[in-house]
């Protein structure tokens, strides 16, 4: 009994040691000023292929210089370059049943320069009806292959002209494909008897960078944990009330902070057994694309986990001290991070909106699609945040001591796996 004793004195001693650590080196003031600074109107919203990324690039770089973070194998760098093909539509033009389709309720989403459609017998007439889920169809759709004329019910006004305007900057892909092409329609249209479909665009090849640092491991240096988040964002959306940046501090200037102090935190303990990667990711907002090129340089059985952090700028729904974790039942990567906080008041919960489908809407899905248990952690009420992809997602609308505790609780629930001591079990590599 005396010896358990001394082994539960010594456990709790470390636990608070750790605690004390983790209050000392990840400070609210730190986290106040580089959120400040990447969710500034200087940086313009981050969009991808703007000015406003290449100034957030540098100052995320140079956080990681000051920090002392090596380059990733291979890289001269902080910066994990690729390019990526941009199709910016110059006309688009659909008539059904010989009647001229307003502009303001088409757009196409190809890599193609051209498109003449006329009752096409390739072209598959596609119904998005109201009872289904827009991203998930839209996604289903991109990944199909095919040559689409979508039929979108009117329910979804509001998302088909978000998506519609955000695809005025371009459609980009990795894969060019000219054989695919999907062309939406807004409005009911019951019977096809005849379409045209004619569309032009330019093609541009441009340069994307990811931001990726690591400290090497101590013992096991050839297993890898990710912590990331996505430092781009929307750019300059439509005027409201004079003000058309899309600041996007919550989304995801919040999780990039995130992932510069911990960074910070596990630099200055230097005990971490398996090398840790910090990876800012490029075009998350246009399709993952920052995350998918990154899920190609590693290998992922060497992955043994990743913490992407997304919007943790407010309250969860469970209240303060809390977060919640996408994908929470397909490995037990929560059971550790919750075993890990045992003593302390944080908790973290399975994912309370399902219906949103956020395991795959953000850049953890680029790795668990090749089994790595990767997840998201989040605090954001997406059913009712207001200031979601708005100009008011500004730093005044953020609870910064929120912030700090999720960071908090990320550096003390990871510490086992940092160790080297938890191995999360793999996940189910994903179809889509």
């Amino acid at each position: 009994m005396k010896k358990l004793a001394a082994v539960l004195a010594l456990i709790t001693t470390s636990f608070y040691s750790f605690a004390q650590d983790v209050n000392k080196l990840i400070s609210q003031a730190d986290v106040e000023h580089i959120i400040k600074t990447l969710s500034a109107d200087d940086m313009q919203g981050r969009a991808t292929f703007t000015p406003g990324i290449e100034k957030a690039a540098r100052f995320i770089e140079s956080e990681y210089k000051q920090i002392g973070l090596q380059p990733l194998v291979g890289d001269e760098g902080y910066r994990q370059n690729f390019t990526m093909t941009r199709v910016t539509a110059i006309k688009t033009f659909v008539n059904i049943n010989g009647k001229t389709i307003p502009a303001d309720s088409v757009f196409a989403s190809t890599s193609a320069t051209s498109l003449n459609w006329t009752n096409n017998s390739d072209v598959q007439i596609v119904k998005l009806s109201a009872d289904k889920n827009f991203r998930t169809e839209y996604r289903a759709y991109m990944q199909s292959g095919k040559k689409m004329l979508v039929l979108v019910d009117p329910q979804f006004t509001a998302i088909f002209k978000t998506y519609a305007e955000r695809l005025k900057k371009g459609t980009v892909t990795s894969k060019v494909n000219d054989n695919q092409a999907l062309v939406f329609v807004l409005g009911n249209h019951d019977d096809i008897k005849s379409f045209d479909v004619s569309y032009t665009g330019k093609k541009e090849e441009l340069p994307l960078f990811n931001i990726a640092g690591i400290i090497p491991g101590k013992t096991k240096p050839n297993e890898f944990v990710v912590f990331s988040g996505h430092y781009d964002h929307l750019g300059i959306l439509p005027p409201v009330q004079g003000d058309s940046i899309a600041n996007g501090a919550d989304d995801d200037a919040s999780g990039t902070t995130a992932v510069i102090e911990l960074a910070k935190y596990f630099k200055k303990l230097n005990n971490n057994a398996r090398t840790l990667v910090f990876v800012a990711f490029t075009a998350e907002e246009i399709g993952e694309y920052g995350s998918q090129h990154f899920a190609t340089t590693v290998d992922p059985d060497k992955v043994v986990a990743m913490f992407n952090i997304e919007m943790i700028g407010k309250a969860s729904k469970f209240g303060e001290n809390s977060a919640f974790i996408t994908g929470f039942e397909r490995s037990d990567f929560g059971t550790i991070l919750q075993k890990n906080l045992e003593g302390t008041v944080f908790k973290f919960y399975p994912d309370p909106y399902p219906q949103q489908d956020l395991f795959y809407r953000s850049d953890n899905a680029s790795l668990a699609r090749v089994g790595v248990p990767a997840h998201t952690i989040s605090t954001d009420q997406i059913d009712i945040d207001k200031y979601y992809h708005t100009v008011k997602d500004e730093f005044s609308t953020l609870d910064v001591g929120n912030i700090v505790a999720t960071i908090r609780a990320i550096a003390l629930s990871s510490r086992t796996i940092v160790s080297g001591q938890d191995t999360p079990k793999r996940v189910a590599k994903l179809e889509r």
